[in-house]
């Protein structure tokens, strides 16, 4: 789950990591009382950022140096309700809803440092760099000699010698040394604690008065680890997400759209990535990864099918499923109930395979559902290139 910039800082600023100070406004006038507020504090320029679950802001324009509480009202009259356009929200863009106000900084040095699990050595890794204020992406393509890299064991934890090596990484010394030292360690005692997936922030500055703090914060937390985060669990903002993966969440599915053509309906996730490749293999692409779970019924399928003909692109649909806790012959059932409450108006393949199979596929073909059955992986491939209009089909099961 991602959370808001001004999110992460108060998590962060919880653990005693240095944060700027800052408030969120939903308003233009919350907005001026917020910079109003930072100004009585004693801050003299003030940053006004748009809230939305994205990066690249400031090219989009999202993000705005202001010298006085009435250039605040200016910006904050820009940005609220502006649709943000970045690399990372695509060409629709976000709308913005809510503003952060915080007091501006006079930046000497920007750095990055980020944690996040490193899956092939199954530790923690924290990142750092010299490159602050660059997309990391792009640093380590090119130029990954400039990114420092300690992996923590997880029967140790994060070391001394560890902390330490980092914070030589970028150059520092002295005062800065030390406060370096202790944000490296605080962020990764916040990330532990928070059961988060990235706990990054870009630019870590040091001021001109040699202060270190966090400019920019971007937090993703763990889902399967949010039961015993209650409170971090209502920080979800669901104007952020795809309404089709909220729809289907609503539903207990597990949707993500896809820039595709064929909409997938499966169980299981590895079920699913199968079912992507032989998509592919056949001629499309997959439009989504939908996941019905093991107990997929009437109620399940029929959602399922109404978020995945919410997308226009979609050209055909291809259900797959593999029979086990669920038998065939009920999401067979469940199918033909939802085509009769719902308009398929594309080309529709079913496949099934496992328990009751053969009586699913009966229960499909009896039916007066417009729809193909099919039993081999191969044989529901071959359906789908014909289905999009190709002429080959797959060569193998």
């Amino acid at each position: 789950m991602k959370v808001h910039e001004y999110q992460a800082k108060d998590i962060l600023r919880e653990h005693g990591v240095s944060v700027p100070p800052g408030i969120v406004a939903h308003t233009v006038e919350e907005a001026v009382e917020a910079a109003q507020k930072l100004a009585d504090e004693g801050a003299s320029q003030f940053v006004v950022k748009a809230q939305i679950h994205a990066g690249g802001r400031g090219k989009g324009g999202g993000v705005k140096l202001a010298g006085s509480v009435e250039a605040v009202r200016e910006h904050a009259e820009a940005i609220l309700g502006m649709n943000l356009v970045t690399h990372q929200t695509g060409e629709d863009g976000q709308k913005v809803r809510k503003i952060l106000v915080t007091e501006a900084v006079d930046i000497a040095q920007e750095y990055y440092v980020g944690v996040t699990l490193d899956r092939e050595r199954s530790m923690n890794v924290i990142m750092i760099s010299t490159e602050g204020g660059v997309e990391i992406e792009t640093v380590a393509e090119e130029s990954p000699e400039k990114i420092l890299k300690e992996w923590v064991d997880p029967t140790i934890g994060l070391m001394p010698f560890q902390i330490r090596r980092l914070a030589f990484g970028l150059g520092l010394e002295g005062d800065a040394f030390k406060q370096a030292s202790r944000f490296i360690q605080s962020l990764y005692n916040a990330y532990e604690a928070i059961d988060a997936t990235i706990a990054e922030i870009n630019p870590l500055v040091l001021t001109d008065d040699g202060r270190i703090e966090a400019v920019d914060a971007k937090i993703n937390l763990d889902d399967n680890a949010l039961f015993r985060h209650k409170d971090l669990a209502e920080l979800r903002d669901v104007h952020e997400e795809d309404p089709r993966e909220v729809e289907a969440g609503e539903h207990g599915l597990s949707y993500i759209k896809l820039d595709g053509n064929v909409g997938c309906m499966v169980n299981g996730a590895g079920l699913a990535m199968a079912t992507m490749d032989i998509i592919k293999l056949a001629g499309g692409e997959p439009a989504n990864f939908l996941d019905v779970g093991g107990s997929a019924s009437a109620e399940t399928v029929e959602a399922g099918f109404r978020i995945i003909l919410k997308d226009p692109a979609v050209e055909a649909i291809l259900v797959n499923i593999f029979g086990g806790i669920v038998r065939c012959d009920r999401v067979a059932k469940g199918v033909i109930e939802a085509a009769k409450n719902i308009d398929i108006d594309v080309p529709l393949i079913v496949r099934l395979q496992g328990t009751n199979a053969e009586e699913g596929k009966q229960l499909l073909e009896s039916s007066d559902i417009d729809l193909q059955s099919a039993i081999l992986l191969k044989e529901a491939a071959d359906k789908v290139t014909q289905a999009l209009g190709r002429g080959d089909t797959v060569a193998a099961s």
